[in-house]
């Protein structure tokens, strides 16, 4: 759930990869039906084990319950959610709006620390940056 309200609401300030210590099988049918309900389809998600996560981790948000392993090395934040398989769909629902809660206070944080300016175009340069018409003036005909 996190992982699909972190892509479809901050993919401007960040980049998410979902993945656990004990990894499920699979997602649940009333994962995906809850979150549809909120217009976000989880698609091909699927739960992953912590090894195979790419590349350097700026941040690890624990879900678990459970500690992390030391070797981790990068800043974790607790989130103390509560898991919902095997409870109703009334539960999954209070679970993914805190979810969606809390990762949406997440991203405000990291766009409340963002540079001015720094919503640019990937791979845009910086001269080209400083030729993009912010007012919104009419093109010339």
């Amino acid at each position: 759930m996190a992982e699909g309200f972190a892509r479809a609401y901050g993919s401007d300030v960040l980049s998410v990869q979902s993945a656990g210590l004990a990894p499920a099988l699979g997602v649940v049918p009333l994962t995906h039906r809850v979150m549809i309900e909120k217009n976000i389809d989880l698609g091909d998600c699927y739960p992953k084990e912590l090894s195979h996560v790419d590349g350097p981790i700026d941040l690890v948000v624990n879900m678990s319950g459970h500690d992390l392993p030391a070797h981790i090395g990068t800043q974790v934040e607790v989130w103390d959610i509560h898991d919902p398989i095997g409870r109703s769909d009334e539960v999954f629902r209070q679970v993914r709006d805190e979810i969606e809660h809390r990762v949406m206070e997440l991203i405000e944080r990291l766009r409340a620390r963002k540079p001015a300016g720094s919503e640019a175009i990937p791979g845009m340069t910086q001269s080209a940056r400083s030729k993009v018409d912010t007012r919104r003036r009419p093109t010339r005909q």
